[in-house]
């Protein structure tokens, strides 16, 4: 294996296009409820952000109607809890061991739901009816890592709805509250829409913008600067009593770093390729956009680095035969090339890697070897199975003997993310998915970043023996401008240090750092088990796609992953929110209920709970079903520790017997599973 400086960039996946909720009557003729009213609330800690967005919709469609509720989740954002009232009264949806139903009322999308849904929608049947002139409201809470650059952080809530509907609606009202312990240089409100008040006390500051019985056809957007002198590393944590938690891996610590890179002339070289996708689905605006993109690269190449670009439809295409050393001359040529390149036919993703990849076999050991996959489809030519494809991949970079680096971009909404995914975690890399206007903007932000790194291949070491679960493993390189975030577990409190290795430059570099870990409840930083839970379940689902998936290790891990997401609250693709609990009355104990109600199944949970040694689970049956239903038992790393199977005839209340003498304390989930339906609660044990 050849030598070379390792080079990866760590970017949480961000995205712009997130907005208003959509209550979907006709998915295809493009039907919806009409939006009244819409309230979004923000908290924000330094750049973690959870978004309260809340909309009202009005039935003036003459008739009842049945509605599913159709929202454009951020790419990256893990939705935590989604909750409505309906004619009068409140209910919320647990967390449910099955993927989402992406079926719509109408059947297919349109194209402009389509397009304002964006890639990532998370779609949720309401199930009674919505009687005519009567209110819908729907509250739906997600936490995400906000985008950060240099000192700079953005917070992007796109309010323009015209795509669904252009009437006025009652009131827009937004509620941004920031807290930082560095200092917040300046907060403004970027977008044209009404400021009702802005404060910024240095560590705290408030933006409002209020706008009433107006067309919401504003963005939202607000730019928050950071104290770029104060860089560093920042520290959350929290312990949550063990009681109250599903497991007994101790406290939550999370931190934010962006060490200081000092001042360095030296600049790493690169050799560097790109693999344009040019077939016929590129046409109009995102072949433009790859090509300005393209030429952007070239033009900020350094001396020194070596280059090619690669471009594909049905035939495959090089500007040389291999990489080029970056000259006047030769960028001048490159950019008459890549203004040349017009669409095409299919998309030969193999044809375009059996191309590239052997290219790298000559390349330096001191330089840093990489390339820049775009594409906006499937692969329709050459090798189109995935597990092939990844394979084929796979084995052309192995027989270079060259570590490569592999980051691909994803364009639209057509893309196999599976694929691109695998793809690039498989080859130090990473995937990003992007709207068709994105494309310029990220792939030349992107490039940027690369160009300086603080810390590559980075390792981390702690003081203390009483850290566990610590994600995202392995760590990512860090780069100028960027930042890492960490978050783990802590069975010890006190004060701890921390210590950053790694490479720059082609030298050894160490940060060192101590933070605190409190050993009592902590309510500002109760999101610090959101963040733990999402990064463990990220870092299980890149194993997962990694094996085969009907393979016993990755229905263990499926099964990890679906008792993670249940137990924190955060949402996988194994899971959705499922059927409802309904909550008479009091609002404020919405969240209080543990019962799942189905149509034709009811779960009424376990009785005592909690219990030692022996609970008994009990359920409603309200139709002729005939057959076994099966109670599946999970611990709280989601690992499957039993099976009951009873037998079910008819209608009628039907309980089984549960005796955990075996097993440890703790708290454990279950699922029913009957019929169509699957349902699922928790339970204590306590010995």
């Amino acid at each position: 294996m050849k030598k070379l400086i390792f080079l990866i960039l760590f970017i949480f996946t961000f995205s712009n296009v997130y907005s208003n909720g959509v209550g979907v009557v006709n998915a295809s003729l493009g039907t919806y409820l009409k939006l009244t009213s819409s309230n979004i609330n923000v908290s924000v800690e330094l750049q973690v952000s959870i978004t309260k967005t809340t909309q009202v919709f009005l039935n003036n469609l003459g008739t009842p109607k049945l509605v599913s509720f159709a929202f454009p989740l951020p790419q990256g954002a893990s939705a935590t809890e989604l909750r409505w009232k309906i004619n009068g009264e409140w209910y919320t949806a647990p967390i449910s061991p099955s993927p989402q139903d992406t079926t719509l009322p109408g059947g297919t999308m349109n194209q402009a739901l389509r397009n304002y849904l964006g890639a990532t929608p998370l779609f949720f049947p309401i199930t009674d009816t919505v009687r005519t002139d009567s209110i819908l409201t729907v509250e739906l809470t997600y936490v995400q890592l906000l985008k950060y650059d240099f000192g700079n952080v953005y917070f992007d809530y796109p309010n323009d709805y015209r795509l669904i509907q252009n009437l006025a609606i009652e009131s827009q009202e937004l509620t941004f509250n920031l807290s930082s312990p560095r200092t917040i240089d300046s907060i403004r409100l970027v977008s044209s829409n009404p400021l009702t008040q802005l404060t910024n006390n240095g560590n705290t500051a408030t933006v409002i913008s209020n706008q009433y019985s107006a067309i919401p056809s504003v963005n939202y957007r607000i730019k928050y600067s950071l104290n770029l002198n104060q860089l560093g590393l920042y520290s959350y944590s929290t312990r949550i009593p063990d009681p109250q938690l599903p497991d007994s891996l101790g406290g939550f610590f999370m931190f934010i770093a962006e060490p200081n890179p000092g001042s360095t002339a030296e600049v790493i070289k690169k050799v560097f390729t790109l693999i344009l996708d040019k077939s016929g689905s590129m046409s109009g605006t995102k072949i433009i956009q790859a090509r300005n993109a393209a030429s952007f690269i070239v033009n900020n190449l350094n001396p020194g680095d070596k280059f090619n670009i690669v471009d594909f439809e049905t035939n495959v295409y090089n500007f040389r035969s291999g990489h080029v050393l970056y000259t006047a001359q030769s960028r001048d040529s490159a950019l008459t090339y890549i203004n040349n390149i017009v669409t095409g036919n299919l998309t030969n993703i193999s044809g375009a890697f059996s191309t590239a990849v052997p290219q790298f076999n000559i390349a330096n050991d001191s330089t840093a070897n990489i390339i820049i996959f775009l594409t906006d489809g499937l692969p329709t030519v050459g090798i189109t199975n995935t597990q092939q494809l990844l394979g084929h991949v796979s084995s052309l970079i192995q027989s270079t003997e060259t570590q490569i680096y592999l980051y691909s971009f994803g364009i639209g909404t057509d893309v196999d993310q599976q694929l691109l995914t695998l793809m690039s975690s498989q080859n130090n890399g990473y995937a990003e998915f992007l709207l068709n206007d994105e494309l310029e903007s990220r792939i030349t932000n992107f490039y940027l970043r690369i160009k300086n790194p603080v810390l590559l291949s980075p390792s981390i070491t702690f003081s203390s023996p009483f850290i566990n679960n610590v994600y995202p493993d392995p760590l990512q390189n860090l780069y100028i401008g960027q930042q890492m975030f960490v978050s783990g577990r802590y069975t010890e409190s006190g004060p701890m240090n921390i210590t950053l290795s790694g490479r720059a430059f082609n030298h050894p570099v160490s940060y060192q750092y101590i933070i605190d870990r409190i050993d009592s409840p902590d309510v500002r930083y109760q999101f610090l088990t959101k963040i733990w839970a999402k990064q463990k379940i990220e870092n299980l689902l890149v194993l997962y796609y990694s094996l085969n998936p009907i393979s016993p290790e990755a229905i263990a891990l499926k099964q990890q992953i679906i008792g993670l997401s249940i137990a924190y609250g955060v949402i996988s693709p194994f899971t959705s929110f499922g059927n409802p609990t309904s909550i008479q009355g009091n609002e404020e104990n919405v969240n209080n209920s543990e019962n799942t109600i189905a149509e034709n199944y009811k779960l009424l949970g376990n009785y005592p709970n909690p219990f030692n040694p022996v609970t008994t689970i009990k359920f409603i049956v309200n139709k002729n079903f005939t057959g076994n239903a099966f109670i599946r038992i999970y611990n709280s790393a989601g690992v499957l520790v039993d099976v009951l199977k009873l037998s079910v005839n008819g209608r009628g209340s039907y309980e089984i017997n549960w005796n955990a003498d075996k097993y440890a304390s703790g708290i454990y989930f279950y699922t029913l599973e009957i019929g169509t339906e699957i349902l699922s609660s928790k339970m204590m044990l306590i010995k």
